[in-house]
């Protein structure tokens, strides 16, 4: 091998002499720096001398055993497609419960639940502050009453969900659970993931209710809880999408979502559960942007370090808590305004990159998404990118197809090296503990200001024209005509007050107070909540009172100010 690298070199420093010196001298190339959207600089070629280290058992493997490099299952995609998910929730439960439908019947093979505002931040339809905000960006929810609607028809036994909702996570996977109860289908079998992922709200996404500590246990509570009654459910996402939304790099992304698993893990271990217990249940959840290969790597890089740190510094026995199982959406914040359709084509590369990194579950942006909620058109263009890629592409015939590239292989490396300085130096500022690193980084404005630090940098690069965005900063043109777009009727509110106060009429509220008071006495006695909530959703009791329990034991957060 060392003679091979050797003579590579020695042939590459002729290639440059002989071949590419002259060439250039008559034919220079572009003037820009060639950089990834993390702003890493890429080489103009790779050779075996960049991948001199690599040795493929230690660092590939083979698909399904350790260290999963090339993916967690045996046959990935000649096996099982990865699951198609389309972010689908507007309005009331009524609208929303059409789309799901319309999106199943069109092939879809799992729901993805969005929902407004207020149902993330824990409050009403009837607050204060949810004025012009119930339905907007996503699903109204307040009672089960919701949730009975947004599936009827829908038999939980056949259908995968997931639920991107954070600091009312644990009532939403409640009502889910009643669900399930009422239409008979045992607990245990029951698909699906909730997001409940508290960390990166603070570091990024700034949805939150209580503070970081007690956000953290009442996420172990659901652990505990779940562990035992759902064990086919993913109870948490943990997500870098929304760090990388918030203008994070490919690096950081994987960094501060890692930290953020392994903060939970020892969050768990210290409740005394046993990490074999939990880590199958645990999922991640990507974003896939436009440096088509960085992402490849970034996913590849992602099952390594994962592997590891589960097997070495956890100590896990069972290679199911090795796998590092993942959600990867389209990037969001990649979409513009201008020229719309231009989105489609984003999207596709987008998407090829997950597939190619061996993703599980794919949520394809639509393409009017920089203007309002999508539209069907837009929803079903979207779903069909999927099917393109999976069914007439042939990406999904190969696994691992980029394995062994030399560029691709390098590119791996480097985002695993920068990933874990990211995560030595979490490490050190919990003093050995990746749970008060993580902790002491939120409070510190550690991961915001760097997360800051990357997106000006990025920006900067936008404004002068050195990161190339086609219609917003090259080619772009004068458009006359407007795309149809979703917009939310009004009443929508309207309808969903008045369901909610028809609810909170005609239940049993002697109940829902009793309810409401064990959950308090639970919490003031460090008890597991889950139990509680469950109770308090079957009784009908609703988001805002529900999470107001959690406010009154442990009060409202507010970020401290960073300089």
């Amino acid at each position: 091998m060392a003679k091979s690298v050797a003579r590579t070199r020695t042939e590459k420093e002729r290639w440059e002499e002989e071949t590419l010196k002259p060439f250039l001298e008559k034919h220079p190339e572009r003037k820009e720096r060639f950089v990834t959207v993390s702003n890493e600089e890429v080489h103009r070629l790779y050779t075996p001398e960049d991948i001199e280290d690599l040795d493929y058992e230690r660092d590939l493997g083979y698909p399904g055993e350790y260290p999963f490099t090339r993916g967690v299952y045996p046959t990935m995609y000649r096996g099982r497609l990865w699951t198609m998910r389309q972010f689908a929730g507007f309005g009331t439960a009524e609208e929303t419960n059409q789309r799901f439908k319309y999106l199943l019947k069109e092939g879809q093979t799992g729901l993805s639940t969005a929902f407004d505002m207020p149902t993330l931040m824990g409050l009403d339809s009837d607050h204060p502050l949810a004025q012009g905000e119930v339905g907007v960006e996503g699903v109204a929810v307040d009672t089960l009453r919701d949730f009975e609607i947004l599936f009827d028809g829908i038999p939980l036994d056949e259908v995968s969900t997931s639920f991107t909702i954070n600091p009312s996570a644990p009532v939403i996977y409640a009502m889910y659970i009643a669900i399930a109860d009422q239409q008979g289908v045992p607990r245990e079998k029951i698909r699906g993931t909730i997001q409940n992922d508290m960390l990166k709200e603070f570091i990024a996404q700034k949805e939150w209710v209580i503070p970081p500590k007690p956000s953290v246990d009442l996420i172990v509570d659901l652990f505990e809880f779940g562990i035992r009654e759902t064990p086919k459910f993913n109870l948490i996402s943990i997500s870098g999408y929304h760090i990388r939304e918030a203008g994070s790099t490919a690096v950081q992304e994987l960094a501060f979502t890692l930290a953020d698993g392994m903060a939970y893990v020892e969050a768990a271990l210290e409740r005394g559960i046993d990490v074999d217990a939990l880590a199958p249940q645990l999922s991640f959840f990507f974003n896939s942007h436009n440096s088509f290969f960085e992402e490849i790597a970034k996913f590849r890089a992602a099952r390594r370090i994962w592997a590891r740190v589960m097997r070495e510094r956890y100590g896990a026995k069972n290679p199911r808590s090795w796998m590092l199982k993942f959600h990867t959406q389209t990037a969001g914040c990649s979409l513009t305004e201008q020229q719309p359709l231009n989105n489609i084509v984003r999207v596709t590369l987008q998407a090829l990159a997950a597939v190619l990194g061996g993703t599980q579950s794919l949520h394809t942006n639509s393409y009017d998404e920089a203007l309002a909620l999508p539209t069907e058109e837009a929803v079903r263009i979207a779903l069909r990118t999927q099917q393109i890629i999976a069914y007439e592409s042939g990406a999904a015939d190969v696994i691992d197809p980029l394995g062994g590239s030399y560029f691709v292989e390098a590119l791996t490396n480097r985002v695993e090296e920068q990933a874990l300085e990211y995560i030595h130096k979490i490490e050190e500022m919990g003093d050995g503990s990746m749970l008060r690193g993580v902790l002491r980084g939120i409070e510190d404005g550690f991961f915001q200001k760097e997360i800051a630090d990357a997106a000006y940098t990025y920006q900067k690069q936008v404004d002068s024209g050195e990161q190339v965005i086609v219609g917003v900063n090259r080619y772009v043109i004068e458009e006359d005509r407007k795309p149809n777009i979703l917009r939310i009727d009004p009443e929508v509110e309207k309808r969903q007050v008045a369901r909610l106060k028809k609810v909170k009429e005609e239940r049993d509220n002697a109940k829902v107070e009793e309810c409401l008071r064990a959950l308090k006495g639970a919490l003031e006695k460090g008890e597991n909540a889950m139990p509680y909530i469950l109770e308090a959703v079957k009784a009908y009791a609703s988001v805002g009172e529900i999470m107001g329990v959690f406010r009154d034991v442990h009060g409202s957060y507010r970020e401290p100010a960073m300089i």
